[in-house]
């Protein structure tokens, strides 16, 4: 079954149920959706639905850090619980160690030797995560992690 076929049948086992939390954030994910594909002027498919799933989980958490640091902790709360049903839809994210893996082989492919080369280095880390979730920060802290004991 297709993931947008997923929450379109979630969102209607959710109405029935009467689940008021999770019926929200499926509204939200299903309109997030059909946003993308009005943008895109075609149905998305898996791994492209998982990119508009990882943009909210991104938002989600952004919004968390700035509940917390404004004195809003219930608000935080809320968007964690939100990141939660989220995360149901994606696919698991990668373990550190296969991220540092594809950190050192987009290093070797990009000939990459120093910090200046970073661009390059987290341009073909990203594609190679590509349809998977995978946290932006830790990838670029991994990268200039390793691209400034390499010089």
């Amino acid at each position: 079954m297709k993931l947008r076929d997923r929450i379109n049948q979630d969102l209607t086992s959710a109405m029935k149920a009467r689940d008021a939390d999770s019926l929200r954030v499926l509204r939200m994910m299903k309109t997030a959706v059909k946003n993308k594909e009005i943008e895109v002027r075609g149905e998305l498919d898996d791994p492209q639905v998982v990119e508009v799933l990882s943009a909210l989980v991104k938002q989600r958490r952004d919004s968390i850090e700035q509940f917390s640091r404004g004195g809003r902790p219930e608000l935080a709360a809320q968007e964690a619980a939100e990141i939660k049903v989220i995360e149901g839809y994606l696919p698991a994210a990668l373990g550190e160690e296969e991220i540092i893996a594809a950190v050192e082989e987009a290093i070797r492919a990009t000939g990459a030797s120093s910090p200046k080369d970073m661009g390059k280095v987290m341009k073909e880390c990203m594609l190679r995560f590509s349809g998977k979730p995978v946290d932006g920060k830790q990838v670029s802290a991994l990268v200039k992690q390793r691209l400034e004991s390499s010089s």
